[in-house]
């Protein structure tokens, strides 16, 4: 490869490594920086108090609040990035979500395209990522063009119980749409893949599946333990030089299109960061929505207790149920998603009552059933990434929660009826990196958005953002498959436009 490429492409996350393998077979020079190195297999990678309780692979970095306090956040930065860690639920969004919806506390906009125009793109994602599924168990999915390649993810026995008394009580549970080979996780170890690292175990993330076809194209390369620092925007707008620093030295390279991947907070920051004389509140921001419209779900884990119940499944997630997706069931507005966990062992919920001893806990997780329920989180331009000097500052105002708190109690009182006596819940913090959407969105109008329907900002001709922070809703469900399914409709659209241009 040339001392310059034709692309750099930022990050290895789901919307980077995709972007790449779809790029691939073009023959143009792709360099991908990432800030990270691959996960090892280690020890820790199975080891769930390293992982829960000593936070092991958390990132040695504070980030603050807008009142000045810090935290410790849980984005990760490796080859593959958040991806490495995910439950591998890769589900679409439900038509609606591309349409305006009304909320209890608003209203959540809708798209500039509709699903049609990402339906095929679903389609390539699904079979790229070796998605598990079914189709016709959830009345609020959207139509395919494509069934699945594979059958879903069997429940475990104690699953299929519970499974069986939901839809007993007229629910809709569906198997979840997975990007997880069984039989290759389980050899390794029987734990959970739900928030636990895959060194090539076989979930199916960034790095294992779209990061992998891209390298197979030897004009694609990978640089670990490059950060990238600034773009500089030359007169005509276009993004002349990509600047990072790699074993203490400064680099700069020019290549003829730029594709920024770091993540929603990374992107926006990177944004920030790249201001200069021209562009003083950051380059892609004329529109000053670039950090703003931060999206984070409202989300809960919520575990049902019975002294009667043996839970006995080591992976536990397999499904889950929308009948509380597009209304609250009584015709009112919608509250979301519910959907398994990775199996809480005692282990796992140490790190979050480390005074309570482990052999305590293991006495209700035993017993206990494990969901999430999530809602959306609508856009809010005084939601924002921020920066002050050197720090990242995440000023979250939380939209929707009311609604959220609604399906948290609708999941506590069916978990009752269906033989939970007692029902805990507890939310997920800023800590936790719950679906980080938003920050850097599409739209029709550079007015109000940066990047136009295919990613390219408005602002800079050459420069692209493939990752969470386009998505102009949050929806309320996990975003990975549409982050990768723009991901391949981009490159498309970059091969025939720009690069035969």
């Amino acid at each position: 490869m040339s001392k310059t490429p034709d692309i750099v492409i930022i990050g290895s996350g789901v919307g980077g490594s995709t972007v790449a393998a779809g790029l691939a077979a073009t023959g143009a020079e792709i360099l991908i920086l990432e800030a990270g190195d691959h996960i090892a297999d280690r020890p820790e990678n199975r080891d769930q108090r390293a992982i829960f309780q000593r936070g092991h692979f958390r990132p040695k970095e504070t980030w603050y609040e807008a009142g000045g306090a810090g935290f410790n956040p849980g984005n990760y930065y490796n080859v593959g990035g958040n991806s490495k860690f995910y439950g591998a639920v890769l589900v679409r969004y439900r038509r609606e979500d591309f349409e305006e919806i009304q909320h209890r506390e608003g209203v959540s906009p809708a798209w500039p395209f509709s699903y049609d125009v990402l339906e095929p793109w679903y389609s390539r994602a699904e079979r790229m990522y070796q998605v598990r599924g079914r189709l016709g168990e959830d009345p609020t999915e959207p139509n395919h063009s494509l069934g699945y390649d594979f059958p879903p993810v069997p429940d475990e026995a104690p699953i299929a119980d519970v499974r069986a008394r939901l839809k007993e009580k007229g629910l809709h549970p569906y198997s979840l749409p997975l990007g997880i080979d069984l039989e290759a996780w389980l050899a390794k170890a029987k734990t959970p893949w739900d928030a636990h690292p895959n060194s090539r175990d076989g979930k199916m993330d960034a790095e294992t599946v779209a990061l992998a076809v891209a390298l197979k194209h030897g004009n694609v390369r990978l640089q670990t333990g490059a950060r990238v620092t600034r773009l500089e925007a030359a007169a005509d707008g276009r993004i002349a030089s990509v600047v990072y620093q790699m074993n203490g030295e400064e680099i700069r390279l020019s290549p003829k299109l730029v594709i920024l991947s770091a993540g929603a907070v990374q992107s926006a920051v990177l944004l920030l960061r790249s201001a200069d004389d021209r562009h003083p509140k950051g380059l892609a921001n004329s529109s000053d929505q670039v950090g703003r419209n931060f999206m984070n779900h409202n989300s809960s884990a919520v575990i049902g207790v019975s002294p009667t119940y043996r839970n006995t499944s080591v992976y536990q997630k397999t499904f889950g149920f929308n009948d509380f997706y597009l209304s609250d069931g009584n015709g009112g507005p919608p509250l979301g998603n519910v959907q398994l966990l990775g199996r809480i062992s005692a282990k796992v919920l140490k790190g979050s009552l480390p005074k309570v001893p482990e052999w305590v806990l293991g006495q209700m997780t035993n017993r206990a059933i494990d969901f999430y329920a999530m809602s959306e989180d609508m856009p809010n331009p005084e939601s924002r990434v921020m920066i002050d000097g050197d720090r990242i500052v995440l000023q979250w105002q939380r939209t929707n929660w009311d609604a959220h708190l609604a399906l948290v109690a609708k999941l506590k009182d069916i978990l009752k009826s269906i033989g939970f006596p007692l029902v805990l819940s507890r939310p997920f913090d800023k800590r936790t990196p719950s679906h980080q959407c938003g920050t850097v969105r599409i739209g029709n109008d550079p007015a109000s958005a940066p990047l136009d329907i295919y990613c390219r900002a408005y602002d800079h001709p050459n420069l692209f953002v493939v990752d969470a922070s386009f998505l102009p809703t949050s929806a309320a469900v996990n975003p990975a498959l549409t982050v990768a399914s723009q991901a391949l409709r981009v490159a498309d659209h970059i091969a025939s436009k720009d690069l035969n241009a």
